[in-house]
């Protein structure tokens, strides 16, 4: 299968959380979808570097997504629909020890009420292990936080995890932090209390939380989970 064409833009705006509009470097502009419900925060700037995918799909609306967008001189991967496969991906491939050594992997696996599991391990001796993944974008100074706005799903997730860590089965909530500027990772307590103060419960009741980076080089189009991130003091 080839690779997705990509190709270069500036970006103008970013309005109706699912869309924006680029300038490509011919000074046409295109309106693509931005596949990221949060805010953004801390990554839009006016006049950015853009890195748009084209869909290859003459029935979207849309014939391009937005991918990433460069921050500072830091590429960060906005499209969040995407996180799930490179997490899978690095875990099969060996890159997140924390989550090595399972013999099958399953994903978008029903449990809880009404809730589907990111990516379900399983294996004869060590048992199941639930794994949630969670986006994250948003750098407050050198820490990564989560999330970068309300998210009442996301509170859901917390809930359903400790369930199962309650019940004895292994829990983790794995942030997938699509830059690689960030040097922690802890709660965005000012943006969403009730999320932040459901996460320490979570974690007092034995979810996981497991937090790594990930690098994007647009010249290669080459993306991928790097190494883990250290959670904050106050995390």
């Amino acid at each position: 299968m080839s690779a997705p064409k990509r190709q270069l833009a500036k970006l103008l705006r970013r309005y109706k959380r699912f869309l924006a509009d680029v300038e490509l470097s011919s000074g046409e502009e295109l309106t693509v979808h931005c596949p990221n419900p949060g805010r953004l925060l801390s990554v839009l700037e006016e006049g950015q570097p853009a890195l748009i995918r084209d869909n290859e799909n003459p029935k979207r609306k849309l014939p391009w997504t937005l991918e990433a967008l460069k921050v500072h001189g830091t590429w960060v991967h906005v499209d969040t629909m995407a996180s799930n496969g490179a997490v899978e991906a690095a875990i099969l491939a060996g890159k997140i020890p924390e989550l090595a050594g399972y013999e099958g992997l399953r994903r978008e696996v029903p449990y809880g009420e009404n809730s589907r599991i990111d990516l379900l391990l399983e294996d004869p001796e060590k048992g199941a292990c639930y794994v949630e993944v969670k986006t994250t974008t948003y750098l407050d100074d050198t820490v990564a936080r989560f999330p970068d706005a309300v998210t009442a799903r996301g509170l859901k997730h917390l809930k359903e995890l400790q369930n199962l860590a309650e019940a004895g089965t292994r829990a983790v909530c794995f942030f997938l932090i699509t830059r690689d500027d960030a040097q922690s990772f802890g709660p965005a307590a000012e943006i969403d209390p009730a999320w932040a103060a459901a996460y320490e419960e979570a974690r007092a009741a034995g979810v996981e939380v497991i937090a790594y980076d990930s690098r994007v080089n647009a010249g290669s189009n080459e993306k991928g989970v790097t190494h883990p991130v250290e959670r904050s003091p106050d995390a």
